[in-house]
């Protein structure tokens, strides 16, 4: 029988990771292990690239793959490195520029004494599927949102500011502003979501504000024909992108009864003016 290999983590770790720790405090334990010892350091990031939640463990992986070369050192260099940790070592730091992890100087951990330490969801090569549309019916997606509702405001803005896209699709319908507009800080949202929020009938005039204020945004021109077209987006913001908008365009915002009528009369005035 195969001998179990066993982990043991310290205080400073167990809270991050003991059973029932809030979602919130999980993934701040991402950030929370660059101020730690080396080993407590490798050893957080480890248990959290197992965690069920894939937000948790994909930002662990992601952080595991970006830890310092001089901190691997450190810990290969130590008394008593674990199997497990050095396993995770050689898995999500195998491209790193240091040919340490290019060779086989790391020891592996022999695969009959090996727990499923690495299970296939967290398995590097795996990609977040961030570009389909988001399954309202999916297990997924009702589990993240019932986790949404026992959250705390400060979980959900954490969250918000780094979930996936089925955490920004629950989040962004959130009645606390605080959290709804921090989706819109998430470095992660596509243009194309910003696009559907647009013309989706969830949005308020703060959420309006800060898309108008990003510059990389508006440079879309399908996202500023919809800011256009939404009757929410600032007057004085709406008329600077009518100035962009194509002649087919402003003949249809000249026509249409689905525009303000500060849009509508624009769009006559700027066609007048083009035929003159």
């Amino acid at each position: 029988m195969a001998e179990k290999i066993t982990l043991k983590i310290s205080p400073a770790v167990a809270k991050f990771v003991r059973p029932g720790t809030p979602l919130g405090v999980r993934f701040s334990g991402c950030s929370a292990a660059e101020e730690m010892p080396t080993a407590d350091r490798l050893v957080l990031l480890l248990c959290l690239s197992k965690d069920p939640e894939p937000a948790v463990s994909r930002s662990a992986i992601a952080t595991l793959e970006n830890v310092p070369m001089e901190v691997i050192s450190e810990y290969l260099g130590s008394a008593a490195p674990h199997p497990l940790v050095l396993d995770a070592l050689r898995v999500f730091c195998r491209n790193h520029p240091d040919t340490v992890l290019q060779s086989n100087q790391l020891p592996r951990v022999e695969e009959e004494g090996r727990p499923d330490t690495l299970p296939d969801h967290v398995s590097r090569e795996a990609e977040p599927d961030e570009e389909g549309p988001v399954s309202l019916d999916s297990e997924q997606f009702l589990s993240k949102y019932k986790s949404a509702q026992r959250m705390g405001t400060g979980d959900r803005i954490k969250m918000a500011l780094t979930g996936d896209k089925e955490w920004r699709a629950i989040l962004v319908k959130d009645s606390n502003r605080l959290v709804s507009t921090s989706v819109l800080r998430n470095p992660r949202i596509t243009d194309g979501e910003v696009l559907a929020l647009i013309k989706s009938g969830i949005q308020t005039d703060e959420i309006m504000r800060l898309i108008c204020a990003n510059k990389e945004w508006v440079k879309n021109y399908t996202i500023r024909k919809a800011l256009v077209e939404n009757s929410r987006t600032p007057v004085q913001n709406a008329m600077r992108y009518m100035a962009t908008m194509d002649e087919k365009d402003l003949a249809s915002f000249a026509k249409s009864k689905n525009v303000t009528s500060a849009v509508s009369s624009t769009a006559k005035r700027i066609l007048f003016t083009k035929k003159k």
